[in-house]
């Protein structure tokens, strides 16, 4: 009897699929960009909302983390770890900072049906105890379902050295600019992600 090799097919996102880019800025109120009918200017985030759907029904609390978990996941942020932020855990139900693998993110579901999945900016959602080169990682924005994450860990960053990490592996793109806010924090190699799709490497 002969055997046939069999590989899973591989799984892509439906034809004509949309694209997905989701928004959550620190310390700003709902209302405050041009884009929900606030005092501030956006337009590149008007012309985006105005070429799609504007996700305007959401559970804000008043701190970031929490806020973040909900968004990410689809639930009540004491459902998964967030009644606080990542740094005032207490470790009792609701308070722990940690998202369960039963929860599933927004990046993990995207991800395991086709998306490629990318997380730029901010995450105040790793636990402090495992906020560091050495990890786990299982609650990093790459344990979480994203495939790609260029950012910081924690509440905050220093404006002339911030702490950066591409995925898990802590970068410097400010040495040789020490002292100075003109450097490009951004990342250079995101270019390529909205073309192709793929991790940049």
């Amino acid at each position: 009897m002969e055997s046939t090799p069999w590989w899973p097919p591989t799984v892509v996102p439906p034809k004509d699929a949309p694209n997905i880019l989701l928004i959550l800025t620190d310390d700003a109120g709902f209302a405050v960009p041009s884009t929900f009918g606030g005092v501030i200017p956006t337009p590149s985030m008007d012309r985006i909302a105005n070429a799609g759907l504007r996700y305007n029904r959401i559970m804000s609390t008043s701190l970031c983390s929490p806020t973040r978990a909900a968004l990410i996941t689809g639930r009540n942020h004491h459902s998964v770890g967030f009644g606080v932020i990542a740094e005032q855990a207490t470790g009792f139900p609701g308070y722990d900072s940690v998202i369960g693998v039963d929860n599933a993110t927004i990046g993990r579901i995207l991800r395991d049906n086709g998306y490629a999945t990318s997380w730029f900016g901010k995450d105040h959602n790793t636990p402090t105890y495992q906020a560091s080169q050495a990890g786990p990682f299982y609650q990093w924005p790459t344990g979480l379902g994203f495939d790609y994450f260029y950012g910081f860990v924690g509440g905050d960053a220093n404006q002339w050295q911030p702490n950066l990490f591409r995925n898990t592996t802590q970068i410097y793109p400010w040495v040789g600019q020490e002292g100075t806010l003109k450097m490009d924090r951004s990342d250079p190699k995101a270019e390529i992600w909205p073309v192709t799709g793929e991790e940049p490497s």
